[in-house]
């Protein structure tokens, strides 16, 4: 998921920011950076105002309304609640890939898995989190990375919740068919073992085994909503997706997510971005955007 606060709109509220068959002006954009940013925390300023334009001027076309002045109106509206859901995931970027950012795998792999792995042998409770799931192939790759050392994995104790704020990716997460352009950095050996070509709608795609679904739930979640987990987290991966918040929602994030953590879970975030904020003295930098949780204390003595 990629996110877009509300922005200082100044000059001229009718100036026209992106023209077209509907012309987007200062006023449209300041109106739908602030619902963003209000259902989902997205920051979003005039530089993305031809982003803006070209991902809902087709949803305009497809409500049959007559520009962005309507639409505002719409999707402010109690009648246009459907729309505004259908905006946020116009407006959010879902760019992933297997195994992006592949040092975290094999930090995963080498590292953290083999005591959690250890752990529900022995019966105990495993549990990783994909916090902005995207497509899927960010849970499925954690789960292909565990099937890796534990084929019977799904014998025991360890799940993997998948969670995202647009329901439509979300579908394409739980459908788990992909281009062969998708599965570029899917091993030889792991695409022949975990994927079955198939046709789907006239379309040549890679289906994901449903062993590997087994292993993950997915879930519709906004991480600015409540969190309604009834159990804490051993991992967590939300990468790519905080640096699109504005400072104060970041800050609260890390802090969220320090406490959904097990001591010494660890927690794996994007290239471009750093646990900040009081959260930053609870966090251990072990790796490249790799951090482990210290417990409440910090890692000091009570």
């Amino acid at each position: 998921m990629s996110v877009m606060g509300a922005m200082d709109f100044k000059a001229s509220p009718d100036e026209v920011l992106a023209s077209g068959e509907y012309p987007l002006t200062r006023r449209d954009l300041s109106e739908i950076a602030a619902m963003i940013y209000a259902d989902a925390g997205i920051s979003l300023n005039e530089s993305k105002a031809s982003l803006v334009y070209s991902r809902l001027s087709k949803h305009i076309r497809a409500l049959g309304l007559s520009g962005f002045r309507d639409y505002c109106l719409l999707v402010s509206s109690p009648a246009g609640s459907a729309a505004r859901r259908e905006m946020l995931s116009h407006l959010t970027t879902n760019f992933t890939r297997f195994f992006r950012e592949n040092h975290h795998f094999d930090h995963l792999r080498d590292e953290v898995l083999p005591d959690l792995l250890a752990r529900a042998k022995a019966g105990g409770r495993v549990r990783i989190w994909s916090a902005a799931c995207s497509d899927g192939q960010e849970p499925y790759s954690i789960a292909l990375t565990v099937l890796a050392l534990m084929p019977n994995v799904a014998d025991f104790d360890f799940k993997i919740l998948a969670t995202d704020i647009d329901p439509k990716i979300l579908g394409l997460a739980r459908a788990g068919a992909y281009d062969e352009s998708s599965l570029e950095t899917v091993s030889p050996t792991m695409r022949k073992q975990w994927f079955q070509e198939v046709s789907i709608q006239g379309r040549r795609k890679f289906q994901i085994d449903d062993r590997v679904k087994r292993l993950i739930t997915f879930n519709e979640l906004n991480l600015l909503g409540q969190w309604p987990f009834k159990g804490m987290f051993d991992v967590i991966f939300c990468r790519n997706v905080v640096i699109y918040f504005d400072e104060p929602t970041q800050t609260k994030i890390w802090t969220r997510f320090a406490g959904q953590l097990q001591d010494a879970g660890h927690l794996y975030i994007g290239h471009s971005e750093r646990v900040a904020g009081e959260a930053k003295h609870v966090f251990d930098n072990i790796g490249i955007t790799t951090y482990r949780y210290l417990g409440k204390n910090g890692g000091r003595k009570p």
